[in-house]
């Protein structure tokens, strides 16, 4: 009986020291994972605010999904202008006599490919809507509409992925916590998104250590 009791004890102190180890060692580990698959979905996020904008350039708004916005970066072309001031003497009826007129003209250059501006040689824009380390190709949502502001019709869009999905193996408790995070150096709510579909913007709701990341 008395082995019995030690060895019992000696278990549920193995228990304890591993719980113990576990609840230390376990948020370290958290945050690493955190932050290197957070780093690729920003880095992706990027991507296609920078596709977005190019498309609103081009075409006044932007893409309510990936085809169109995939299917412009194939084939879209920037136009390359030049403005230059000009002048000339035009007779004014009102005066009877020659006047000077001053004009800006603007001359067309020639065009650049939008691929090549944006991703050069690189085939990555082409899953623009996959979301990195996603387990079951979870796609990244994305929507695009007007907001009206001051009397002006102004395109919006957003794109945007649950942290759910990009911490899918992670423990419960502490991807509960990350889903409630408040703080200026966190990722703040449940998903991490660009854009808005509410407000005129194309920021991010990550804070900057992810910018310093994925310039490195």
């Amino acid at each position: 009986m008395k082995t019995i009791i030690q060895i019992v004890l000696w278990v549920g102190c193995i228990a304890l020291g591993y719980l113990i180890y576990n609840s230390i060692t376990g948020p370290i580990k958290f945050k690493e994972v955190k932050q290197e698959r957070y780093a690729q979905v920003v880095a992706k996020l990027k991507d296609i605010r920078n596709s977005q904008d190019a498309y609103k350039t081009v075409n006044g708004k932007y893409a309510n999904d990936f085809n169109s916005l995939i299917r412009f970066i194939d084939t879209g072309k920037y136009v390359i202008t030049q403005q230059r001031d000009s002048s000339f003497m035009e007779f004014d009826k009102a005066y009877g006599i020659d006047l000077l007129k001053e004009v800006k003209i603007i001359d067309t250059l020639g065009f650049i490919s939008v691929k090549d501006s944006l991703f050069k040689k690189d085939s990555r824009y082409k899953t623009l809507m996959d979301v990195p380390t996603a387990p079951n190709g979870e796609k990244f949502e994305m929507k695009a509409a007007f907001v009206d502001k001051s009397g002006y019709r102004a395109p919006v869009f957003e794109a945007k992925v649950a942290k759910n999905v990009i911490l899918y193996d992670q423990p419960k408790d502490l991807l509960a916590r990350e889903n409630a995070a408040l703080s200026v150096e966190e990722v703040n709510g449940p998903s991490i998104y660009v854009g808005s579909l509410d407000e005129v913007s194309t920021s991010g709701n990550w804070p900057p250590i992810y910018d310093k990341k994925n310039d490195q």
